[in-house]
Order: C-alpha cells, then structure tokens, then sequence
C-alpha cells in the first residue's frame, strides 16, 4: 500500500512514516523543505532500514502533484504540509491561507483527477476556538476560531466537507490534534523548529539544553488552577499511531470521518516544567509575561469516538513526553 505523505519531512509526519513503515505501509514523501530538514530521510532509513521514495516540491505546484500520481500507484494521501505556528499566522495571514488553504484545495483536485479519494487531513484543536465547555467533543462547536492559524484549518475542514457533499465517494478523514510533543524513543528523531521555537515543549527543551537563558511562559492569570494555560499533550509517537488506526480502520470507507487525537487530560504550563525538569535533572528558569494574542485558556480532547471507532488510544505519559524530548534534545543540541 503506497501513500502519499505531504509535509512527510516535517515533525509529526516524519514520527508518522516511521510507524507506517514499521506497519508495512509505503510511504512516498513530498516536502518543500521549507520547515524541515533533508538530515530525516537518513534517520529514517537507519530507524527502519528502508529510505522512503522523496519528492521535493512544493503541494501548490498542481503539476508537479499531477507527476507524482501519474508514477505512483497511491492509494492514499495523509496531508501534514502546512504552516503552523499561531503567533506567525497572525502577522502573516496571507501567506497562511495561501499554503495551508490553498495548497489543500490543488491538493484535493490532483487527487480527484489521479482517482485517489482517500485523505487523512492534518487538522488541529483550534478549529473549536476558546471552548465553553471542556472536554471537547467531535460534535463541540467549530469556527469560532482565534487566529488565522486555527482559521486555516477551519476553511480546509470546510473544503473538504463540501467536497464530500457533493462527491460522496470520497473517504476524508479530519484528525484534530490537541498539542504534539515528545519524539522518537531512540533519540534520534524530534521536534526541530527553525528559529525560535513556537511551542512549549521544545522551547523548555532548548533552555535545559543551554540554547536559551529561560522559558517565556505567557499569562499567569488564566482560570486555572496555577494561571498558566493548560492544554491536552499528546506524545508524537501516539499521534503517528492514530494516522495508522485512522488509515486501517476507514482510510476506504467512503465518508466524512471525523476525530480528536488527545489524551483526555489537562496539563498546564508550569506541570510540564516542572515533568521535564524532573526527568532532565536541569533547572528550566522562566520568565512570566503577558498573555499571548490568540491563545485560551484551556482546552482537553474527549477522545472516545477515536477509542470506540478507531481502537486507537494514547498510552504515553508527560513523564515519557518529557523523558523523550530530553533524550532528542540533548543528543541533538543543535537539532539534525
């Protein structure tokens, strides 16, 4: 089984191939390298012995899509490539809907011309906005979005919504992360933003590390229990194994299949500080500063359509999260 894996090179979809290799599942990688690093495709290899068929290119380039297809008998496509970073999508809006919006919708018409109409979309918690009630449910209310990031992922869901409407043999499925983080369990694969990172999890690993002087931690004066924001942490491992579930259990049923990826618990901020402090043995000072533009309070999956439909669920702890992380970032200090 060959699948098409956009953005393959990146964090989540690089964990992601590893486990479908792993499953005896081909993946063929398209990547522009724009976030990401051509170092993944050896780990990979060393990680499974095989080195998986890479394009670069870039999913707004429809002939190039058109090519990739046309040599390929692809079954599937699971689609990462997108910008993701909440605070740079504010400044630069256009540039996200042109990639991330855009880039789905070329994406979706070389699928539909190649006979391909299985996707696994990349989506994201942030479709449900600042949530009324938590935990968060599939059938919770979307759209009311905080930033243009999470209005992206919104737009694409919307997309690819209508487009089952109108072309009921397509099988699409939306995965809504909550928040990735930990790496591989070898060390060798990990979260390597390019400059400064935008998540929390690799940017407490960069100050234990001695890249960074300390942790911003914004807002302190959130309702939760110590003020900081508390999000549903979920090990990058476990996410790549709910694409496999996602894939096998109705990446052919025709349908629009929708689920949260979580662990159904909360941390918050400064829980796991103080996780990868303990696991690390490194102090992480940090710095409290005022709440982000765009960022809630908090926010936690009910995972039980993904358990009941998919028999998918998340096993790893913050401690493993953390653990890992550590493992990644101090044998890679400087990333790949």
């Amino acid at each position: 089984m060959k699948v098409l894996v956009t953005g393959g090179m990146g964090y989540i979809g690089s964990h992601t191939c590893i486990q479908m290799i792993e499953a005896g599942i081909e993946p063929i990688i398209l990547d522009n390298l724009e976030n990401s690093k051509v170092a993944v495709l050896d780990r990979i290899e060393a990680l499974t012995q095989t080195r998986p068929v890479f394009y670069q290119g870039d999913i707004r380039d429809e002939a190039f899509l058109d090519s990739i297809f046309a040599e390929h008998s692809i079954s599937s496509v699971i689609h990462f490539a997108g910008l993701k970073a909440v605070g740079e999508s504010v400044a630069k809006p256009l540039e996200y809907y042109d990639n991330n919006v855009n880039g789905s919708l070329v994406l979706a018409r070389s699928m539909r011309k190649a006979n391909v109409k299985s996707i696994v979309f990349s989506s994201s918690a942030t479709v449900y906005g600042d949530p009324a009630i938590v935990p968060i449910t599939e059938s919770s209310p979307t759209g009311a979005t905080t930033n243009p990031y999470g209005r992206s992922k919104y737009m694409v869901e919307e997309c690819f919504s209508d487009l089952f409407d109108a072309e009921n043999d397509w099988s699409i499925t939306l995965l809504r992360y909550f928040n990735p983080v930990g790496a591989h369990p070898s060390g060798t694969m990990g979260e390597d933003p390019q400059g400064i990172p935008n998540n929390l999890m690799p940017f407490i690993a960069q100050v234990a590390v001695g890249r960074r002087e300390s942790l911003s931690v914004f807002g302190n004066d959130y309702p939760t229990p110590d003020g900081t924001g508390v999000r549903d942490y979920i090990h990058v491992m476990d996410l790549a194994d709910g694409h496999i579930a996602a894939l096998k259990a109705v990446g052919e049923k025709s349908g629009l299949h929708i689920y949260n990826l979580g662990t159904g618990k909360g941390s918050s901020v400064l829980e796991m500080v103080e996780a990868f402090s303990q696991v690390s043995g490194k102090p992480v000072p940090y710095t409290l500063c005022p709440r982000r533009a765009g960022d809630i309070a908090e926010c936690w999956a009910s995972t039980e359509k993904a358990e009941k439909e998919l028999g998918w669920k998340a096993t790893r702890n913050i401690m493993e999260m953390s653990a890992d992380t550590w493992r990644w970032q101090s044998n890679n200090p400087k990333g790949y």
